[in-house]
């Protein structure tokens, strides 16, 4: 079990986090070994799984007290589990489960403790890399075993063709791993495969066929590899072929009528789209990832009726390829069409015609204000990214003989559901920001930019829902993060090259609000991006991508100080919020006009 709410919520799981609360708490009940050896497996699991969690688990003998209830351990990333740990587990003879991905101290001895253990049925020891082949002659002892998980583990082709005595998998994962196309041709005995991960391995044309053996093949990872064709796999419904040439997928008999569901093609190069999808029966497609490929037009699309996940990021699409997304757009629930050369032109194309439409990244395109007006046509938007493009948040409308200044996201407010928005490395001014209050379910907001100052901020205070917001390299000042009245959700504030912030001002404002994680330069270690709503999508563990697409931060604080005197500097960190940076807003909402900040805002 894997921690389900309705199993461990409520009375029971008050008194699992009672029970762990401290490495003295557990010293305490531990004792109770008759107890415990009638607890159900569920609780067992979950009770152990918050002791690792909160590494609290002093010693390795303290998990005997498990070896008779415990069925799953999840153990990965823990750098201390080595032979000691392996040797107590080697006594769970009930466990069907165990991980021990990341466990860099594990090696060749430290399986030799699982070999008895005939209920495993899961084993994960993914980047383990002290294990070798003679490591895995151990494993072949556990005869029961289904999952088995050895990437990026030191086996060599002779290790992997040792893995075919065990007859009961039904997962075998060797990403990573040097296979040749003599070592894959060994395992065509595993006929009860259903997935199988071959990443990174030297498997080429001349190997593929003997997966037509696999007659229950249904995931298959052929990432990085030099296969360029692929034959008829009749049950085959998800495919990964990233950074692979492409010349045909499933060709020969019977090949209209794979039933493939998924298909991962990440830097794939495309000999020819159009002969390539032409072969496969897209009807049944409803997820499809051709980020960074060679693709440039989208004409195969026209037959995805089924699509609903769209990843067309980092290709030359164009404005013109548009009318193909829209034309299979009426399931379409995720579309990512950033670093593409795709245009507002192109956004009008779609309005009206992807109304299911929950998820759209056009980060890094040419698309501006105009575009507003076409996004606020798709109703169901949860997560919109509009980030390094060319939106400012106003515009000028001719009225009779004068220009009129307006504000073109407040069209956004036709959008319900909008919960994560992305204006990061925009033109948006604080003014601009105004219209954006009346979202009221909005939960993250990603600013970047020198043109927002403490005004903005407290324009934010009244998004009653915000949970995340980032708010980097704006002018702000000591005053104006002081005087912030956060939204009650808030948990998370990133302030991320705020030159003009003292590190005094920090300590004052964590005291004011200590349940604020606070993110800045001056404030300990700040962690990589992590746009978690509206950054990049992550991929399953086994799909590889050569492309980082997040703005990950460099470890480098450039100190905009420098270019200011001292008297400038003076004047900018002690200005409160009555200073010009208010000057020309007619109007905050009634939110903002509450005690503490009456005195600091004056209302034109």
């Amino acid at each position: 079990m894997d921690g389900d709410p309705e199993l461990v919520g409520g009375l029971v799981g008050r008194c699992i986090d009672a029970a762990t609360a401290s490495a003295e708490s557990v010293e305490r009940w531990r004792r109770q070994r008759r107890t415990l050896d009638r607890l159900p497996s569920y609780l067992a699991d979950a009770l152990l799984r918050r002791i690792i969690q909160r590494r609290i688990l002093l010693y390795p003998s303290w998990l005997e007290i498990f070896q008779n209830s415990a069925e799953e351990i999840d153990l990965k990333g823990e750098s201390s589990v080595d032979v000691e740990w392996l040797a107590y587990l080697g006594a769970f003879r009930h466990l069907r489960r165990l991980n021990l991905a990341n466990c860099r101290a594990v090696n060749n001895s430290a399986i030799w403790y699982l070999s008895g253990m005939n209920n495993l049925k899961e084993l994960d020891l993914s980047r383990c890399s002290k294990i070798t082949d003679a490591g895995i002659k151990h494993v072949l002892a556990i005869q029961n075993l289904e999952k088995l998980h050895v990437s990026e583990t030191g086996l060599t082709s002779n290790g992997v063709v040792l893995l075919s005595s065990l007859q009961n998998l039904n997962l075998l994962d060797l990403g990573g791993i040097s296979i040749t196309d003599e070592a894959l041709c060994s395992l065509q005995v595993l006929t009860n495969l259903e997935y199988l991960d071959l990443w990174g391995s030297k498997i080429s044309n001349r190997g593929v066929p003997v997966l037509e053996m696999f007659p229950k093949l249904s995931f298959l990872n052929i990432a990085w590899t030099e296969v360029t064709e692929l034959p008829y796999l009749p049950s085959i419904t998800c495919l990964n072929m990233s950074n692979c040439t492409i010349c045909s997928i499933f060709y020969g008999k019977g090949s209209t009528s794979a039933p493939l569901l998924k298909l991962f093609g990440l830097g794939a190069t495309f000999v020819d789209a159009d002969k390539v999808f032409s072969i496969i029966d897209t009807s049944h497609v409803t997820y499809l990832d051709v980020s960074s490929s060679s693709i440039c037009n989208l004409h195969f699309l026209v037959k995805m009726d089924m699509i609903e996940h769209l990843d067309v990021s980092f290709c030359g699409i164009t404005d013109d390829s548009v009318e193909y997304i829209a034309k299979a757009g009426k399931g379409l629930k995720f579309l990512n069409a950033s670093n593409s050369k795709l245009t507002s032109q192109g956004i009008c194309v779609l309005a009206g015609n992807v109304i299911n439409l929950e998820t759209l990244y056009l980060s890094n395109t040419s698309v501006d204000d105009v575009a507003l007006s076409y996004i606020a046509l798709m109703p169901s938007l949860r997560i919109v990214d509009l980030s390094r493009t060319k939106i400012k948040g106003f515009a000028y409308e001719k009225s009779q003989d004068n220009l009129e200044k307006t504000f073109p996201l407040s069209l956004l407010q036709n959008l319900s559901h909008l919960e994560s928005l992305n204006l990061e490395d925009t033109l948006v001014e604080d003014e601009a920001l105004l219209p954006l209050v009346f979202l009221k379910q909005l939960r993250c907001l990603y600013l970047k930019s020198d043109l927002l100052s403490d005004v903005s901020l407290h324009i934010l205070s009244s998004f009653s829902s915000l949970e995340y917001l980032g708010f980097r390299n704006a002018v702000l000042s000591n005053s104006g993060l002081l005087l912030f009245v956060p939204p009650k959700a808030l948990h998370t504030l990133d302030l991320r090259g705020c030159w003009l912030l003292m590190e005094n001002v920090f300590s004052s404002f964590c005291k004011l609000h200590p349940q604020i994680d606070l993110r800045h330069e001056l404030v300990g270690t700040v962690p990589i991006d992590e746009n978690v709503s509206a950054g990049s999508t992550s991929l399953h563990k086994t799909y590889l991508t050569s492309v980082v697409r997040s703005e990950g931060y460099d470890g480098c604080f450039v100190d905009e100080r420098i270019k200011y005197s001292m008297e400038d500097l003076l004047g900018l960190q002690l200005s409160s919020l009555s200073t010009p940076a208010l000057h020309g807003l007619n109007m905050l909402p009634k939110e903002l006009k509450r005690s503490k900040m009456s005195n600091h805002i004056s209302f034109l």
